[in-house]
């Protein structure tokens, strides 16, 4: 995957100086070499789907494999010679393996020896930085979540020593994957990334903080940022590549809402910044924003809800809280509910009428952890738009985005270029 911000980024920044360690004392080994190594570096992800052709032979044997070279070019458009030296180069790197157990018999030759990505030897570690939980998972190579685990994001000290407290935490999970090689980390956050992982995170009150560099000196690996909406949209290209040719808008709703738009396998952000929606109009409410803010965030958010709640008389502290209410009877709970779904609908709409998307995807826990309530953002999303038909979906990633759009980040690199990205792990 490679640069997705509205001007081109080189494949990486200035690199970080930090000494280079290994992860749980593992060494480079002939099956799995270290190519030029360098110290640590960050990058501003890009989320896109590569056209280089080792990439595009990495993401065959991704979602095909295993595969047979021929087949590999004929579903790549790359000729059999520059699949043959792709395939090559990837086998000596340790990223794909053989599979001569499938070899049809008869078969004469490594081209009848099909190919798969190897997913035993590597791993990357994802971060995703949340206003109140930081999730830290490790993924393999397909994509797929090795281990996770959650932590609450730190709320004392300041940026750099809360981002610092982070790193050492994922450092530590990292610790636990012996005999792994791990290869990257991706960190994916709310607010503004620029160049070289710095973020502005106005609900953090963060200006300037260099996220990256503060990781991988924690961890000691290359790392990626990324804007997590964007985040999230890369992890739906990552899981269904096959629909780059169609452009979709991806609606993110938790505590935070956010939107991110893919054009052609590239999610797209400005260079200003990711589009900022939460302090769109919510309209009338009757249990939302007790206190007439008017703004979406403030109305729809996680916190906005619990205090919807508590303002309408319910002793709920939590939002599993509110939907068990909910599902066992209690009507305001269940009401407040359908109110979120309500206005979610019409904000989705309205947005959607916009950028006239080839179909829209709902992301977040706002829509995927009470699907009772999803029959409630069709109806107003219906009442709302001028397109009657419009395509709707729920995001294949549900309950785990986040883990899936950390993902997405740390498997950025390697996906954009595997063997460039793989020359500069420490």
């Amino acid at each position: 995957m490679t640069s997705t911000l509205s001007r081109p980024l080189p494949v990486s920044t200035a690199p970080v100086d930090v000494p280079v360690r290994p992860i749980n004392g593992q060494r480079p080994t002939p099956s799995t070499p270290r190519l030029a190594p360098s110290a640590p570096y960050v990058r501003t992800a890009g989320l896109q789907l590569s056209t280089k052709a080792a990439a595009l032979v990495l993401r065959t044997a991704r979602v095909s494999g295993p595969v047979f070279r021929d087949d590999a070019a004929a579903i790549t458009g790359l000729s059999i010679s520059t699949v043959n030296r792709q395939v090559s180069a990837l086998l000596k790197a340790g990223l794909i393996r053989e599979r001569a157990d499938l070899t049809p018999p008869g078969a004469v030759g490594r081209p009848r020896v099909p190919f798969e990505i190897n997913t035993a030897g590597f791993l990357t570690i994802g971060i995703h930085i949340g206003f109140k939980t930081t999730s830290i998972t490790t993924h393999d190579l397909m994509h797929r979540v090795a281990g996770a685990i959650a932590i609450p994001t730190p709320q004392t000290g300041t940026a750099e020593e809360i981002v610092a407290s982070i790193g050492e935490s994922a450092r530590r999970f990292a610790d636990r994957w012996v005999g792994k090689r791990l290869l990257w980390a991706g960190v994916a956050i709310g607010g503004r990334v620029a160049d070289g992982g710095v973020v502005d995170h106005p609900r953090l009150g963060w200006q300037g903080v260099p996220v990256g560099r503060v990781i991988a000196e924690s961890i000691g690996l290359p790392v990626s940022v990324a804007s997590h909406v964007e985040a999230m949209a890369a992890a739906e290209l990552v899981v269904n590549p096959s629909e780059q040719g169609q452009n979709f808008l991806y609606f993110y709703a938790r505590e935070m809402v956010g939107i991110a738009f893919s054009v052609d396998g590239t999610v797209h952000t400005p260079a200003a910044g990711p589009p900022t929606i939460g302090h769109f109009p919510t309209g009338t409410t009757q249990y939302l924003d007790p206190d007439g803010t008017g703004r979406l965030e403030d109305a729809v958010g996680d916190s906005g809800i619990l205090h919807a709640a508590a303002s309408a008389g319910l002793d709920i502290s939590s939002i599993d809280g509110l939907r068990t209410a909910a599902r066992t009877g209690n009507e305001v709970a269940h009401a407040i509910l359908i109110e979120r779904a309500e206005v979610l609908g019409r904000t989705v709409a309205l947005i959607s009428d916009i950028f006239n998307p080839d179909h829209v995807i709902l992301g977040g826990q706002a829509f995927t952890d009470y699907p009772e309530s999803l029959p409630a953002v069709s109806k107003a999303l219906r009442a709302t738009s001028v397109v009657t038909q419009r395509d709707v979906r729920v995001a294949r990633s549900a309950i785990t985005v986040q883990q899936k759009a950390a993902g997405a980040v740390a498997l950025d690199a390697l996906y954009a270029d595997p063997l460039d990205a793989l020359s500069r792990t420490a």
